[in-house]
């Protein structure tokens, strides 16, 4: 298993400062989500030679490697020239992880297009969701064989205000991929997004299952319905934390248990979002305390 940290909090250091700073927070492992200076978010990769090979160097320096490189473009959206960019933005994040020696990558399943093409930007509506699958499909036509051609491995999340939001659906979608090289990414902080019984989560996905996300949320389905505040009252707005273990409602003794039970052994990630006044103490808390409960129920 590799424990990796996503080091959105800390993206005002440089790439060369970035690997030194996760050592110092206890971590051999970098979830690399997108930055303005290597995988901008939905614009082609910031990449060149003389980059690429200062950030090795930084890497190899302070031993420690990128687990997984985390790419976001918009490759379920409806706008064919979006969806066509994306595919070409992918390709070459593709070309970079194979530079990196990086074997995973991860993403997830999208929101359709961007807001000012007009239309629903997130994908709740009956056609909006039809559009978006089928441009993910066509995407997924293209990029899979370069996948598999290229050795990496693609673990993607169904995300809050995707056009698949819930475990089940999401993991039938990576079936019916059929490939040994697209698994599935269970996001505890989505969990209340996913369903309702995290034991009974974590073992349907169980046979596509290779990278979880850690962190903590509350339930914004509870029967109070005050968890969040929210105007106007009744809004469909996707919301959701990023926080540390404990601070909210995940069942986090289930969820470790259960990762044990099904053999889990792939990349678990702290991606906590909501502490960058405290974004140290956040990253070193959350590898000792992700260790603590793989030691409690892995270690048997």
């Amino acid at each position: 298993m590799k424990i990796a940290l996503d080091p959105f909090m800390h993206r005002h250091l440089s790439l060369e400062e970035l690997p030194s700073k996760v050592a110092e927070l206890g971590y051999e492992w970098i979830e690399l989500s997108p930055r303005a200076d290597f995988l901008e978010w939905f614009k082609a990769p910031r990449v060149y030679p003389d980059r690429l090979k200062s950030f090795k160097k930084s890497l190899k320096d302070s031993g420690v490697g990128i687990s997984s490189l985390l790419p976001m473009y918009r490759w379920a959206s409806n706008d064919e020239n979006e969806r066509q960019a994306a595919v070409r933005h992918w390709k070459r994040a593709i070309e970079i992880a194979v530079e990196l020696e990086v074997d995973v990558m991860n993403s997830e399943f999208g929101r359709g297009p961007h807001p000012d093409k007009g239309g629903c930007y997130c994908c709740h509506t009956g056609a909006m969701i039809e559009t978006c699958e089928d441009a993910w499909w066509r995407s997924m036509e293209e990029l899979v064989p370069v996948f598999e051609r290229e050795g990496i491995n693609l673990h993607i999340e169904p995300h809050p205000e995707d056009w698949v939001e819930e475990l089940k659906p999401a993991a039938d979608l990576i079936r019916t991929v059929n490939s040994k090289n697209v698994k599935f990414l269970y996001c505890a902080p989505h969990t209340f997004y996913f369903g309702d019984d995290t034991k009974e989560m974590l073992r349907e996905c169980a046979d596509v299952l290779a990278h979880v996300h850690v962190a903590d949320t509350f339930n914004h389905k509870a029967s109070s319905g005050l968890r969040y505040i929210l105007n106007p009252p009744g809004t469909n707005a996707r919301i959701h934390q990023h926080l540390d273990i404990g601070q909210g409602e995940v069942p986090w003794d289930d969820f470790f248990s259960t990762l044990a039970e099904i053999g889990f052994d792939g990349i678990m990630t702290a991606c906590v979002f909501a502490w960058e006044d405290r974004m140290d103490e956040s990253g070193t808390f959350m590898r000792s305390e992700m260790q603590r409960y793989v030691d409690k129920y892995f270690k048997k």
